[in-house]
């Protein structure tokens, strides 16, 4: 249909043959080849004829037919390589080892093997201590008959581990205590690498890409300091936290069973002041790069920001229902009454609550809904 078009403006003279063959992305001697063929047979002139015949080192069809019997009939079930070698041997076989592949995927009789993984080169690490900042949970046995979670958050320059403990459960409260206790530690670093999981990310299509923009609160803590989030894509990625974790579930258990410790609250005390200075000891590594790149927190108090956060309305009561509490706020000098309007509850990562209204705290109270009365204003 393009040649036709391209042939009626030629013939008619509106364009040359160099424009005719340019319009139809072809040389100026095919085109003409083009024009030989199509007034002597028409458009069928400019069909392949290729298309129509048949290869000539095509197998026959009964060819085909003995090799597919004969793989049903005595070796169902042998992999290609181990058929071929009777298929040659036993029963005087000329074909390539490949055709004989395809024949039998193509007549389902053998399965396609996996895709291999691409090859993958080791990420070097980063250059300055607090440039980069993993932190992933590896639930293991790591005392006799009791699955705990293990959760560390360690330096990608250095391997150092800045916080571990354990958990029944992985989720949003155990990974801000591992940011918590590192900016402590060492201060405010650059960016965190995670899993995808549901705590750090939101993920609309299970395997898929994370939606960088509908935060969870985990990312919506990381936004407000400013600490760029990062998302792995597979285990290979988080190859140097999975290697200690292997590492961690090699010694842990062991030493653990030579001390006796069978409770969390012993085990956790002991990975603080025994395990973890330990480890860091024999296992850190010299950064690529003199310096550091964390920084000192000078921001608002830290736990106002590694908190749940949740916004809920007043009721007429002057009371927000959270979590099947009832939440009365105490009457102050800003304001007459706080009916009807919006705040915020932050629930901190030891349970307890706080009201606030803009930035400003109105009231604190304990995990139980109790108001908890502060000597000095927040």
């Amino acid at each position: 249909m393009r040649f036709e078009e391209a042939f009626k403006k030629w013939d008619n003279g509106r364009i040359s043959q160099e424009e005719a063959a340019q319009l139809l992305g072809v040389c100026v001697r095919t085109f003409r080849r083009h024009i030989n063929r199509y007034e002597e047979n028409g458009i069928e002139g400019l069909y392949d004829k290729r298309l129509s015949q048949a290869s000539h080192r095509r197998a026959p069809v009964d060819e085909v037919f003995k090799l597919t019997e004969l793989y049903k009939t005595n070796y169902r079930g042998f992999n290609v390589k181990h058929f071929y070698s009777f298929y040659t041997n036993n029963h005087g076989g000329s074909r390539s080892y490949t055709w004989v592949k395809n024949t039998l995927q193509r007549h389902n009789l053998v399965q396609k093997n996996p895709k291999r993984g691409r090859h993958r080169k080791q990420r070097p690490r980063a250059a300055f201590p607090g440039m980069m900042i993993h932190q992933d949970g590896s639930t293991h046995q790591w005392v006799s008959g009791n699955q705990w979670d293990l959760i560390i958050t360690l330096d990608d320059a250095t391997s150092e581990h800045y916080s571990m403990f354990f958990v029944n459960e992985e989720g949003t409260v155990s990974s801000f205590q591992g940011v918590f206790d590192t900016i402590k530690k060492k201060g405010l670093f650059s960016s965190i690498y995670t899993d995808r999981g549901s705590h750090y990310w939101h993920t609309p299509v299970a395997g898929g890409k994370v939606d960088k923009r509908n935060l969870t609160q985990f990312g919506r803590a990381m936004h407000q300091m400013g600490i760029g989030m990062i998302a792995a894509y597979s285990p290979q990625a988080r190859g140097r936290c999975e290697r200690m974790f292997s590492t961690h579930q090699e010694r842990l258990p062991k030493e653990l069973k030579l001390l006796n410790i069978k409770t969390m609250e012993a085990a956790n005390k002991y990975l603080k002041e025994t395990y973890m200075p330990a480890f860091n000891k024999e296992f850190c590594v010299p950064a690529r790069e003199p310096g550091s790149a964390f920084v000192k927190w000078a921001g608002n108090e830290l736990k106002e920001i590694l908190c749940m956060q949740y916004e809920r309305r007043v009721s007429n009561s002057n009371c927000v229902e959270f979590e099947g509490l009832k939440l009365q706020i105490p009457a102050d000098q800003y304001r007459c009454h706080y009916v009807k309007v919006k705040v915020k509850v932050h629930k901190y990562l030891n349970g307890e609550l706080s009201i606030f209204h803009g930035p400003r705290k109105l009231v604190n109270y304990d995990a139980t809904g109790k108001r908890v009365i502060v000597s000095s204003a927040a």
